[in-house]
C-alpha cells in the first residue's frame, strides 16, 4: 500500500514538473520570437532597452540638441546630469533605478550629438574637400 502511494506521488509530480517545463518553454519561444520581429524596429542601432531621444530629453528636461549646425551644445544636459544624478544618490537616500535611468538619457544625448558632429564633419570635408595637414620644417 505504501509503495503505491509513493509511486502515485512521483508520477503525479512528475506530470507536473513535465507541464510547467513545457508551457515555460513554449513562453521562451513566444518571446524570442517577439525579440526577433521587433528587432529591426528600435531603430538607429542602439538595443531595445536604450531610451529614445523624446524619451531622453523629458528625462533630463532639455530640449532636443540641434545637430543642424554642428554646433550642438552638450553644457545644459551636463548641468541637468549632474544636478539630477547628484539628487538622486542612493547614500543620501535618493532612487538608484532614477540614477541609472538618467545616465542612460545622458548617454544617450552624448551619442546624438556625436553623430550629428560626425555628419556636420563629413558634409562639411565633401563641401570643401580633403585638405590634409601639411607640417613644414623650419
Amino acid at each position: 500500500m505504501a509503495h503505491r502511494i509513493v509511486t502515485q506521488v512521483v508520477v503525479t509530480g512528475a506530470r507536473v514538473f513535465g507541464r510547467a517545463f513545457a508551457e515555460a518553454y513554449k513562453q521562451a519561444q513566444a518571446s524570442g520570437k517577439y525579440a526577433a520581429q521587433n528587432k529591426g524596429k528600435s531603430g538607429g542601432g542602439f538595443t531595445s532597452s536604450s531610451l529614445t531621444l523624446d524619451e531622453a530629453c523629458k528625462i533630463l528636461n532639455v530640449k532636443p540638441p540641434n545637430g543642424g549646425a554642428g554646433e550642438a551644445s552638450l553644457e545644459p544636459v551636463m548641468e541637468r546630469f549632474k544636478k539630477l544624478f547628484d539628487i538622486n544618490d542612493p547614500q543620501k537616500g535618493g532612487s538608484f533605478y532614477l540614477q541609472s535611468k538618467i545616465l542612460r538619457a545622458r548617454e544617450r544625448l552624448e551619442m546624438e550629438v556625436r553623430e550629428a558632429e560626425r555628419k556636420f564633419a563629413a558634409e562639411k570635408e565633401l563641401k570643401e574637400g580633403w585638405k590634409p595637414k601639411v607640417y613644414k620644417d623650419r
